[in-house]
């Protein structure tokens, strides 16, 4: 009796290993769900081609993004989500919307009870993207740091609970309600300018050699600093700042800012956490 026993747990255990097998082997093309000690994990892989000028728009998504560009048309996805269990990774749901003019990638609450939906923990994604340069990037409701290489476009970043860092901007870039430092450079100001507000860290404008530009900052819980020889900053009044940029030209504008505004040029300095400070 005791060895029948013994050899049916053993077919059990034979039976559990080739699933959780073949889940893993299917999770290479498409999702993969595994039980790890303590937690619950999926990964999800997707590609898709986009034409130049898409709009590529993330949102609702709680962790960390880090975007890759590049000269490829092909946009590639990996998001790595994490859950207590499976139950709590199901309350939670990432979707992805794509065209050759869009890439929409969002998560989004699904059907569970009433206490869990209010009151119960939230799967974490890692979002890993490799992207074209040529798109109009748009974040928004990250809870999350959100990293991002060179962009032959323009990028608008609301609601982020993290920092900022975008290689490098050639469109508009707006900024609107970020909790952590900013850093962006910027390879030309077009006509559209930059417009900051309601951001609680400091900010790095790196800025391309012969720029002209207006700065023109309010309610201002810090100071504007500039690294650039071609700039003049008004600070005859508390709390509101102005310089002018070269020759003046097209806008920066920045309000309600918990923190300092520094203007450096290329290669001056690197990421926000190094090249600015509180002061």
């Amino acid at each position: 009796m005791k060895r029948l026993i013994f050899v049916l747990v053993l077919v059990a255990l034979a039976a559990i290993a080739g699933v959780v097998a073949r889940s893993h082997s299917r999770g290479e093309t498409g999702k993969l769900v595994s039980q790890n000690v303590g937690d619950t994990q999926q990964v999800i892989r997707e590609s898709y081609e986009l034409a130049p000028g898409a709009t590529v728009e993330l949102s609702g998504l709680n962790g960390s993004v880090t975007i890759e560009t590049s000269d490829s048309k092909t946009a590639q996805i990996v998001i790595e989500r994490t859950a207590s269990s499976q139950e709590e990774l199901d309350r939670r749901r990432i979707k992805i919307d794509a065209t050759a003019n869009s890439l929409r990638i969002r998560g989004e609450k699904h059907g569970s009870g009433f206490w869990s939906r209010f009151f119960g923990s939230d799967a974490s994604e890692k979002v890993n993207l490799k992207l074209p340069r040529q798109i109009w990037l748009i974040t928004k409701g990250v809870n999350g740091g959100v990293t991002v290489g060179e962009l032959d476009g323009s990028v608008e970043v609301a609601g982020v609970n993290g920092k900022v860092q975008i290689a490098s901007v050639a469109g508009m870039a707006s900024f609107k309600g970020v909790n952590g430092n900013i850093f962006v450079g910027l390879k030309k100001l077009g006509q559209d300018g930059i417009t900051l507000s309601g951001v609680n860290g400091n900010i790095e404008l790196q800025l391309p050699a012969g720029a002209n530009a207006d700065l023109e900052a309010r309610g201002m819980n810090g100071r504007v600093i500039s690294e650039l020889p071609n700039v003049t900053v008004d600070t005859s009044k508390h709390g509101n700042y102005s310089a002018r940029i070269g020759n003046g030209g097209n806008t920066i504008t920045a309000k309600g800012i918990n923190g300092n505004i520094r203007l450096t040029g290329v290669a001056v300095s690197g990421p926000v956490d190094a090249g600015v400070s509180k002061e």
